[in-house]
């Protein structure tokens, strides 16, 4: 047995591009179009590790997606949880739970799926403006 991906549905495609390619800054592996069963899957993983992929599913037709929490969460290591979080508020990510401990934050992407971050290594030194930053909403 091997693991393959995580599948989430996304209402938005470009949007959720924008935060998981973009903000996120993990890779697009693949992409595939099916217009007799009209959806659009679209594959990315943290770069340098093609085996732990995410797979978006869009489906072409409106459908109102509910059970965001109810999924739990992504994580993924970063190599500078701080450098990390300033990229993704550079994109208009909202910080939930800030790395105010150096070591783990918490996001969540357009669709309300949970991405936990945590510092590869030992926590970094606490600083500002994360120490001071509240936890906001949930996730």
């Amino acid at each position: 047995m091997r693991y393959l991906h995580t599948m989430v549905r996304v209402t938005d495609l470009e949007t959720s591009l924008r935060f998981y390619r973009d903000a996120l800054g993990l890779a697009v592996i693949r992409t595939h179009e099916a217009p007799a069963g009209r959806f659009t899957l679209v594959y990315l993983a943290a770069p340098g590790q093609p085996d732990a992929q995410v797979e978006l599913t869009h489906n072409w037709d409106p459908e109102v997606y509910t059970g965001g929490r109810n999924f739990g969460h992504l994580a993924y290591e970063v190599d500078d949880i701080h450098a990390t979080c300033q990229r993704l508020v550079e994109h208009g990510v909202t910080i939930l739970r800030p790395p105010r401990d150096g070591r783990m934050a918490f996001v969540r992407s357009p669709d309300q799926i949970s991405i936990e971050l945590l510092q590869a290594g030992p926590a970094l030194t606490p600083v500002e403006p994360w120490v001071s930053m509240p936890n906001v909403g949930s996730w």
